[in-house]
């Protein structure tokens, strides 16, 4: 009976939004903000990452995204090596424009653009990001 209870609480959570992984499609599940949060808020999202997943680029190369959902340019935080990233905020009417560039001591490496949005209600909040080699 207790394993029935332990499988029906898995399978709660499984569907309830609570879920562990989050997935940006087409970014090999690395990215944030498309579980379900309500139908009183507006998730947080991160997109159209540029250079894409996994792509070799030089170092103090540029990188871009799109962000939709965040309560402003205020609350859009970029780091990579738990270092802060800056960066300039287009505003595009329905998402912002986001453009920065990686460290040009960063060499030989590979690197995660993290990505953190928060959003007016706190549980639509979303944290992403995606990974680049960094050449020599």
């Amino acid at each position: 009976m207790r394993i029935i209870k332990i499988l029906a609480t898995l399978y709660a959570v499984s569907f309830s939004g609570i879920g562990m992984a989050q997935s940006t499609g087409g970014h090999g599940g690395h990215g944030g903000g498309n579980g379900g949060g309500g139908a009183d808020c507006i998730k947080a999202k991160i997109s159209r990452y540029t250079p894409e997943h996994l792509a070799t680029v030089a170092p103090g190369s540029e990188f871009s995204f799109a962000a939709s959902g965040s309560n402003g340019p205020g609350h859009i935080h970029v780091s990579i090596k738990q270092q802060p990233i800056a960066v300039t905020i287009q505003d595009k009417d329905t998402f912002y424009q986001v453009k920065g560039k990686l460290p040009k001591e960063i060499k030989n490496s590979v690197v995660r653009i993290s990505v953190s949005l928060k959003s007016k209600v706190s549980r639509c909040d979303a944290e992403g990001g995606w990974l680049l080699k960094v050449s020599e």
